[in-house]
């Protein structure tokens, strides 16, 4: 097991008091260094479809397979969910952007988003990965909601393109591996050769 840092150098009253004093924007910075997919939520409620852009998703379970959201109490979203019993999920391609955006309070002004159907739900057309779930459980959360869905349908396409990324408040994508000599750790081959 490696070592712990010296307490007395690794903190002080000073720095630990610092760490205490975050405020919500701090948090918020914080948690968006954690780099992250972007999907669409969706459900359909009185006919309509109704969507909103999300980053807070995980796989919750393999059995059953289970997902989970976070929404905030104020979304409109929120109540939708809870009042159609069930939600879908499309994982966005980086070449989806724009619908990120439209979902998020930005619409698009030169096109409409296409939907399509899901077990009896939208989705969105193009997405990497397109999932309905029905509502299981719902726990409060702070100022969200963890819904929990059990995955009814699921969609890959044959050639999955790849995702939309999110980190520090802005999109990304995925670079391909950097595999010189300068950015492999020392020993890398020499230890993970035989696993090939």
């Amino acid at each position: 097991m490696p070592p712990i840092a010296d307490a007395a150098s690794a903190s002080t009253p000073q720095a630990d008091a610092e760490a205490r004093a975050f405020d919500s924007r701090r948090f918020r910075d914080a948690m968006g260094q954690f780099a992250t997919g972007v999907v669409v939520i969706s459900t359909e409620f009185q006919g309509e479809a109704h969507a909103m852009t999300a980053n807070a998703f995980m796989s919750g379970s393999l059995e059953p397979p289970l997902v989970l959201v976070s929404v905030a109490c104020t979304a409109r979203m929120h109540a939708r969910i809870r009042e159609s019993a069930g939600f879908s999920v499309s994982v966005l391609a980086q070449t989806q952007q724009a619908l990120s955006n439209h979902f998020a309070g930005k619409p698009m002004r030169d096109s409409v988003p296409a939907f399509e159907r899901l077990g009896g739900l939208p989705v969105v057309a193009g997405a990497t990965v397109q999932l309905t779930a029905t509502l299981r459980h719902d726990y409060a959360c702070g100022d969200h909601t963890l819904f929990v869905g059990e995955v009814s349908h699921l969609r890959l396409p044959p050639e999955r393109p790849s995702p939309l990324l999110f980190h520090g408040g802005r999109y990304g994508r995925l670079s391909p591996p950097d595999w010189s000599s300068e950015a492999v750790a020392e020993g890398f081959w020499a230890q993970h050769e035989y696993r090939w």
